[in-house]
């Protein structure tokens, strides 16, 4: 699990101060890029490889805005995994009053570069997430609710 803090800034949001729905998505890519370093794939050995965990697939429920200024905490984990593939679900939350503004799932593949070829996940992923293995997620009329 990783959390990230994050103040809102100028550049996050409209002309109304409120933060636009990619902000938070490069909120939410700085906390995958620290999860991914605590899964053994630190940005110097990915680019020394040539091996990157490549996003497939988001998707996000934006539930409440965010505003300038706003500090924000961004949560991260590792939910699922398969023997390519692997799922991440992240959520923003405004510590002031406990308000939960975004909610994201994401599917990843390592992928070798520049040839574009998936690898399987490292070998030791089977053991330290073996909870993790074959667990799906679940979409109930509008609330997301993820199986843990």
């Amino acid at each position: 699990m990783i959390e990230v803090e994050q103040q809102v800034m100028f550049f996050d949001t409209d002309c109304g101060g409120v933060v636009h729905n990619l902000a938070y998505l490069r909120m939410i890519e700085t906390a995958r890029t620290m999860l991914a370093e605590q899964l053994g794939l630190s940005m110097v050995e990915m680019a020394a490889r040539g091996v990157y965990p490549v996003l497939l697939r988001t998707e996000a429920d934006y539930r409440k805005p965010a505003k300038l200024s706003d500090r924000l905490v961004i949560r991260g984990k590792m939910s699922r995994l398969e023997r390519a593939r692997f799922w991440c679900e992240f959520e923003v939350v405004r510590p002031a009053d406990g308000m939960l503004m975004v909610t994201c799932h994401q599917s990843l593949a390592l992928i070798q570069m520049p040839e574009g070829k998936p690898q399987r996940l490292p070998e030791d992923w089977a053991v330290r997430f073996a909870h993790l293995r074959g667990q799906r997620y679940v979409a109930d009329v509008g609330k997301r609710e993820f199986l843990m």
